[in-house]
């Protein structure tokens, strides 16, 4: 039994903060509520783009790290599996019955090695990683044989990020090759994953920069295609970018996290039309719920959301539907709202849209599911901690 199984058992307040049925006034804060209606048609919207473009989409699970996030993104989105960075969070998604799961990073502590060689038999399905070196190919096949299962791999390039991936057509083919003769791994394709310009304003500069990616990946295709190992995915792809791999003609892989929840960070990019993407394309439908507890001084109001609460990696939250008050700073445990007019009173309950939705949700235990006024579903941020 998880400690999820029994959750009617959980007292509100200090193990969780709300339960099924509650009001939404009486939620306790500071907590992420989702808003449901508005998460089903981010979720809807993307799986009806993906299948016009003949592209499949695997959710990045890093963004959520929640199973019933997931599920709602496969039953109601048509995602085909997820994306995880780390082998302890795809083992839970792999307990939990997802057969479909890439590794989009590379392993190579052997420790985490021969976890990930066993994952295909905790999820019966489908586990890939992600190679930059040679050298990790023979690590990958010594951990499959010991454990009887078999591991996809794609080669990964460096497409512009500047972080993991090789950079050269003939490094990506040698990794292919190696993997292909590889006893127990096999050669599925590649990772071209343009992270930097993702949170770029402007569609022109966005796209100047996916064109330069799409060539090196049509390069390394043609070399991998004269070689007999024709790549069976092309795996990348963005909240950001989306647009751009699925009409070049060679991706066929999507790995959209952040468009689910859609943070402020992402919300300010334009897209064509020089619009912001959160006023349009994408709805807000993460938010941290907080409380006003203090308005001793006659222009700031006190919050109960500080930095235990979210992220500000990427600034501070703004808060949803309002312009007569801002969240300007923040400390551990108090975030502080200017209140010019003085209109916030004492337990009133804002919604904050975060910079960061990833490493702010790895800070909660929990979602709680708001439809109509009423919590509709509590759901466990499942591979919370899950870093190794």
């Amino acid at each position: 039994m998880t400690r999820y199984e029994k959750i009617d058992e959980l007292e509100v307040g200090y193990d969780i903060p709300a339960s099924i049925g509650m009001a939404y006034e009486d939620i306790q804060t500071p907590c992420l509520i989702l808003d449901l209606d508005a998460l089903e048609r981010n979720v809807r919207k993307l799986g009806d783009y993906a299948r016009k473009h003949n592209m499949r989409h695997r959710a990045h699970g890093k963004m959520h790290k929640s199973v019933d996030v997931l599920k709602l993104q496969m039953e109601q989105g048509g995602a085909i599996g997820v994306c995880c960075q780390k082998v302890s969070e795809a083992e839970v998604f792999a307990r939990a019955g997802i057969k479909d799961i890439l590794v989009s990073n590379q392993v190579r502590d052997l420790a985490k090695i021969d976890r990930l060689a066993r994952l295909p038999k905790i999820s019966g399905g489908r586990v890939i990683v992600c190679v930059d070196d040679v050298r990790n190919v023979a690590d990958l096949s010594a951990a499959a044989q010991k454990h009887g299962t078999e591991l996809g791999v794609f080669v990964e390039i460096d497409c512009g990020a500047g972080r993991c991936g090789v950079t050269t057509t003939p490094a990506v083919v040698e990794i292919a090759k190696a993997a292909a003769a590889a006893p127990g791994l096999r050669f599925l394709g590649l990772q071209a994953y343009q992270g930097a310009m993702q949170h770029m304003d402007k569609f022109e500069d966005r796209k100047a920069k996916l064109d330069i990616a799409i060539a090196m990946v049509e390069d390394a295709v043609a070399a991998l295609k004269a070689e007999g190992l024709e790549p069976e995915l092309v795996s990348g792809g963005g909240t950001g970018s989306y647009q751009f791999e699925s009409n070049s003609g060679v991706y066929n892989e999507l790995q959209c996290g952040s468009y689910a929840f859609m943070d402020g960070d992402y919300g300010r990019i334009l897209d064509e039309n020089g619009k912001r993407i959160d006023q349009g394309e994408w709805e807000n439908a993460l938010f941290i719920l907080t409380s006003v507890m203090s308005h001793a001084k006659a222009d700031k109001a006190i919050c109960d959301a500080g930095l235990k609460a979210q992220s500000v990696d990427s600034g501070m939250p703004f808060v949803y539907g309002r312009d007569d008050v801002k969240y300007i700073k923040c400390s551990d445990e108090h975030g502080v709202i200017e209140d010019p007019q003085g209109v916030l009173k004492i337990n009133e309950k804002l919604k904050l849209v975060t910079s960061h939705c990833d490493p702010t949700c790895n800070v909660h235990d929990w979602y709680v599911g708001v439809r109509n006024g009423k919590v509709e579903s509590i759901w466990p941020v499942s591979a919370r901690g899950k870093v190794y």
